[in-house]
């Protein structure tokens, strides 16, 4: 199975070589499918989107329901995917390197690991050792999984940019090949992050309409993800139409 995936993980890697990339977030076999008939490149798991589906909360997500809708996603579609895969499903950098060698079998193309617990920002060395522990599982299993260091400060209102850029740096050195602060959108604050982790790749993800992705390629940015918007979007419709049908009896036209 894992050789199968081979092809993609390299076309995933050589994605984040140059130019930039939109890759958007599915959250079932429907939404990868729909997207990858749309063109798109590369997809991303988003860790909240499938939990809205399960009638949960994002972080409300266990191991193995996670480790299955990896499988699931990348089972769906012939395109590289990137799992969200939080801190890792684990109390320690050793669980860590366990569940990363388990969504590596998975067929996933790459894989994040951020530094967020709860409301807070797990501790820095702590922090650091998880991408390790990432980086040294990955190594290990001799696949060509891309890492995403990822530091949630800026996303859980803890917006200090020397501190978030002072993460991502160690994290690019503890080995991850692409970094992410989501939450940071400003085009001089994302110059900022490119800039420090230069040549390593700078993912920014948007939840609306500004900045755009040309604009954040303009400043360097390689790859441009969104979350979960499209799940988000997906949603506010049957919401909308749900409640127009409870309270007028009627649906809103198809488009």
């Amino acid at each position: 199975m894992i050789t199968l995936y081979a092809e993609r993980r390299a076309a995933f890697r050589e994605l984040h070589q140059g130019g930039c990339f939109a890759i958007p977030n599915p959250w079932d076999i429907g939404s990868a499918r729909r997207l990858e008939k749309l063109g798109f490149k590369a997809l991303a798991s988003t860790g909240a989107g499938f939990a809205w589906s399960l009638g949960r909360q994002d972080q409300q997500l266990t191991l193995n329901e996670a480790l299955d809708h990896l499988r699931t996603l990348s089972l769906a579609t012939s395109l590289p995917v990137n799992a969200d895969f939080e801190t890792g499903y684990a109390d320690s950098a050793d669980g860590v390197f366990t569940n990363v060698l388990k969504a590596i079998d998975t067929g996933v193309a790459g894989l994040s690991i951020e530094d967020r617990k709860g409301t807070d920002l797990l501790d820095f060395p702590e922090a650091v050792k998880r991408v390790r522990a990432a980086r040294s599982a990955i190594d290990q299993s001799g696949e060509n999984v891309l890492l995403v260091g990822r530091s949630e400060g800026h996303f859980i209102g803890k917006s200090d940019l020397p501190a978030t850029i002072a993460r991502l740096v160690a994290y690019s050195d503890a080995g991850a090949d692409c970094l992410y602060a989501p939450g940071i959108t400003d085009l001089s604050g994302v110059a900022s992050i490119v800039a420090a982790v230069s040549p390593k790749p700078v993912n920014v993800m948007i939840t609306g309409p500004s900045p755009t992705v040309a604009e954040l390629a303009a400043v360097g940015v390689r790859r441009v993800s969104i979350g979960a918007s499209l799940a988000a979007a997906a949603w506010k419709g049957f919401d909308v139409a749900a409640q127009l049908l409870r309270d007028e009896g009627r649906l809103p036209p198809r488009h």
